[in-house]
Formats: structure tokens, C-alpha cells, sequence
């Protein structure tokens, strides 16, 4: 399997990424922790507290049809690896975002903005994990 690395559209997603953290900070002075955001609306937050929530989470999700309406054409994404292995992996990232108390948006973006040693541990703790991740999928099973 090839990993293309695509510059120009990393630096512009994650742009959007810290703007948009950026702005939910200064308008509503909540921290962008995608699954926080989602857990609230699972756990049935305040009414006030919904609408932030659904619209953000619905912007999110809205990307591909963006995309459909500048270029014409829905993007291409390839998942290479089984339904099993997605559900594992789905399983494996709820279970770390729950002892880690937060996801990477949360402590990669908005927390180390914040100098959160809390946030510094955890990110160095998914960097870590990941890159152990690949090699043994990589190298040693061969996925």
C-alpha cells in the first residue's frame, strides 16, 4: 500500500482545522474536541448547548458535498482494509479517547495551543502508538 502525502491539501484542512477551533474558542469559548462534541449530543446536553453542536458536527460531515459542488465529482476514498478491522479499529480509538480524556483534535490542536502538559503526554502517547501501529501492520502482518 502507498501512502501519498498531498501537501497543499493537508496545510489547507488543517487551516481549516485551527480556524475553526480557533473560532468556536472565541465565540463560544468551548474547546473543538470532536468527540466531546459528539458525546454531548449523545448524552442529551442543554438545549442551548445542541444547535453549536449539531451545526458543527453536520459542517464536518458536509466536506465531501463541497467538495462535489467546486470540482464536480465526489472525492475518492479508499479504505484497504476489511469491515472487521475497521469496527477493531473504531473499538480501539473509543476505548483511548475515553482514558485519554479526549481525541486528537482535542489535545493535538486545542490543547497544546493551550501548553496543556496533559494534552503534550497525550499526543506524544498517539504519535508513539501510531507509529508502532503502522510498522506492526506494515512489517510484521503485512496488512
Amino acid at each position: 500500500m502507498e501512502t501519498v502525502f498531498t501537501p497543499w491539501q493537508s496545510l489547507a484542512g488543517g487551516s481549516l482545522i485551527g480556524l475553526a477551533a480557533t473560532l468556536l474558542m472565541l465565540s463560544l469559548g468551548r474547546i473543538f474536541g470532536a468527540t466531546g462534541i459528539l458525546s454531548g449530543l449523545i448524552a442529551f446536553v442543554p438545549s442551548e448547548d445542541r444547535a453549536w453542536r449539531v451545526a458543527l458536527l453536520l459542517g464536518m460531515v458536509s466536506g465531501p458535498l463541497v467538495v462535489m459542488l467546486l470540482s464536480g465529482q465526489m472525492p475518492v476514498v479508499q479504505v484497504p482494509t476489511s469491515a472487521p478491522m475497521l469496527v477493531i479499529g473504531g473499538l480501539a480509538v473509543g476505548v483511548g479517547v475515553t482514558f485519554g480524556s479526549g481525541c486528537t483534535s482535542g489535545h493535538g490542536v486545542c490543547g497544546m495551543a493551550r501548553l496543556s502538559r496533559r494534552s503534550f503526554a497525550a499526543v506524544l502517547t498517539f504519535m508513539i502508538t501510531t507509529a508502532i501501529t503502522v510498522y506492526i501492520l506494515r512489517h510484521g502482518i503485512g496488512v
